[in-house]
């Protein structure tokens, strides 16, 4: 995996540091704050930098967010005086079963599964949250480069010593343009893997390390996402509501909505789709069109504004796919590892904690003077022994519970799991299918026909990708890497009708045909970055890898 042996013409700069991290969200800005204050308390220095690759902090952060400040509050006690943007307390959960397009139920809130409860908790813009993080990680000294992403990791006798950074100015054909500049070799005893879920680094480490030997495949969900301005009647500020049931569950699929009240007249409302559907001609995409039919939703938006859109993928496998998240002169932290609590359907705060532990770890050996190039800590066992790990082993049976029964059955398992046992019945469930391996034959399978939006509720891929602000220098080589280019419409198309024209949220693939030839094509330059051509591909013939720096979506607010 070391990539220098490609590179070995190429002079590069190195900058060493004593920590690098790749990632400013959640995790990777908790750490680095949390090893600041750390060397602060002792007075001593600490050189660490933070690599982004958005634009700027925030611009890749999309997340529901109802933020649960626990972890916050142990990091910045005084968040409240700093200013921190937690300005919409939770002032209502509601949780809708729609039954079909026209009905829903409102679901009594003693009956639903205690995780779902946000008193206490905060409806937030989680890219906001990040921007505010990274002020307060750079007033303590972090160093942060936003719009520089890392491509690869550097090995040296199998262990981590720093990350190299990608190249800048290379054309389409792979040749360097006059505004070429090769990519810098950032240098550290130990090296934070914080890109989120699916992070192209991360799971080449994984493999690299078999940091996965013993665990369940991690699973996923398709998380899309708007903001919308609506009406002043129909606001409700604090108001959280959560839905399941019509319109997945029709095609056999599992998931759910949120709708989210914010201040300033606005709301965002998602679909979360599990990436372990079976059905090849459905689209979440287009199943997120359908939801906001729905009259419970249309009572929402009618009248309403759409002003942004966005879509990532959640890592949602729990414990039981948990990697070992060290390895020589590295960790993994936040959802690189897969850290999201999805019984709660959050991950901030048991990301931000992750970070944390590590931050405690690195410094308990930095303090000594121990901290050699390559160095192996003890982070799995300092992470077990974490509030964070109790919390994801109390819910470690949710997940399972929603592939194995569907999400109205299995939210009455959780019921009894959660609310009576407390987590503690005396099994663990596993999950064994990637979702990649799920889908079937779409002979097999029955045919779905979606409706034409109506561009006032639902709209196309493509107008929903504009509201992304995503930009891609297009004379760049393709980020999305076929392995065998010949297969998509070979295999694929006979058995598939090629799914990644579907699965994806932003338009990037298509099949054309061209004098009766088909033909597959790959728009790189929509990408949001979500990720779900990587995860659900069905021969894994998807390799996405980190653009040039600062490409992608600018998510305002998300």
């Amino acid at each position: 995996m070391s990539n220098e042996t490609q590179e070995e013409a190429i002079e590069r700069e190195s900058m060493e540091f004593d920590v690098v991290i790749v990632g400013a969200g959640p995790s990777g800005l908790s750490a680095a704050i949390r090893l600041k204050q750390l060397a602060a308390e002792k007075e001593q220095e600490l050189n660490v930098c933070i690599l982004e690759k958005g634009s700027e902090v925030g611009a890749h952060i999309l997340s529901g967010a109802v933020f649960e400040p626990t972890a916050l509050n142990e990091l910045i006690p005084d968040w409240k005086d700093k200013g921190a943007p937690l300005d919409t307390p939770v002032a209502g959960d509601d949780i809708m079963l729609l039954r079909n397009a026209q009905s829903a139920i409102k679901v009594p809130n003693f009956l639903a599964p205690k995780t779902m409860h946000n008193d206490g908790n905060y409806i937030v813009s989680l890219g906001n949250v990040c921007r505010w993080l990274a002020e307060q990680a750079e007033a303590l000294g972090v160093e942060v480069f936003p719009g520089f992403a890392a491509q690869a990791p550097l090995l040296e006798d199998g262990k981590v010593v720093g990350v190299l950074t990608g190249d800048m100015g290379l054309g389409a054909d792979g040749k360097a343009k006059d505004s070429y500049m090769p990519g810098m070799e950032l240098r550290a005893p130990i090296t934070l893997f914080a890109e989120g879920a699916r992070g192209h680094i991360g799971k080449q480490l994984i493999r690299e390390f078999k940091l996965d030997d013993g665990c369940d495949p991690q699973h996923y969900g398709l998380g899309i996402k708007e903001l919308w301005d609506i009406p002043e009647a129909q606001q409700q500020p604090g108001k959280v509501v959560h839905a399941t049931g019509w319109p997945l569950r029709e095609h056999g699929a599992n998931g759910g909505a949120f709708l989210y009240h914010l201040q300033n007249g606005q709301v965002v409302l998602g679909l979360i789709t599990d990436l372990n559907y079976e059905n090849p001609h459905l689209s979440p995409f287009e199943e997120f069109q359908r939801m906001k039919h729905h009259p419970a939703i249309t009572a929402i938006l009618k009248d309403g504004k759409r002003v942004s859109y966005g879509a990532r993928a959640i890592a949602k496998g729990g414990i039981q796919s948990l990697p070992r998240m060290n390895f020589p002169g590295g960790l993994l932290i936040g959802c690189d590892a897969g850290t999201l609590n999805f019984a709660k359907i959050k991950g901030s705060h048991t990301a931000m904690k992750s970070g944390m532990v590590a931050a405690e770890v690195i410094w308990e050996k930095a303090s000594k003077g121990q901290m050699d190039a390559g160095a192996v800590l003890p982070y799995d066992e300092a992470f077990r022994d974490s509030w964070a790990w109790r919390e994801l082993y109390q819910q470690r049976n949710f997940g399972p519970a929603m592939h194995r029964f569907g999400n109205i059955i299995g939210a009455a398992y959780a019921f009894i799991d959660l609310n009576i046992f407390g987590g503690r019945l005396p099994w663990t469930w596993r999950d064994p299918v990637a979702d990649h391996e799920s889908l079937k034959s779409a002979a097999q399978q029955p045919a779905i026909t979606y409706p034409k939006p109506d561009n006032t509720l639902s709209f196309d891929r493509l107008s929903s990708v504009f509201l992304s602000n995503t930009n891609h220098e297009e004379d760049q080589p393709v980020h999305l890497q076929l392995k065998d280019p010949s297969l998509p419409t070979g295999k694929h198309w006979d058995e598939y009708l090629e799914p990644a024209q579907r699965y994806c949220p932003a338009g990037v693939y298509e099949v054309v045909e061209e004098g009766g030839e088909k033909r597959f094509q790959i728009n790189a330059q929509n990408c949001v970055h979500c990720k779900t051509c990587d995860i659900k591909d069905p021969s894994q013939n998807i390799n996405w890898v980190a653009p040039e720096g600062g490409g992608g979506p600018n998510y305002p607010n998300m």
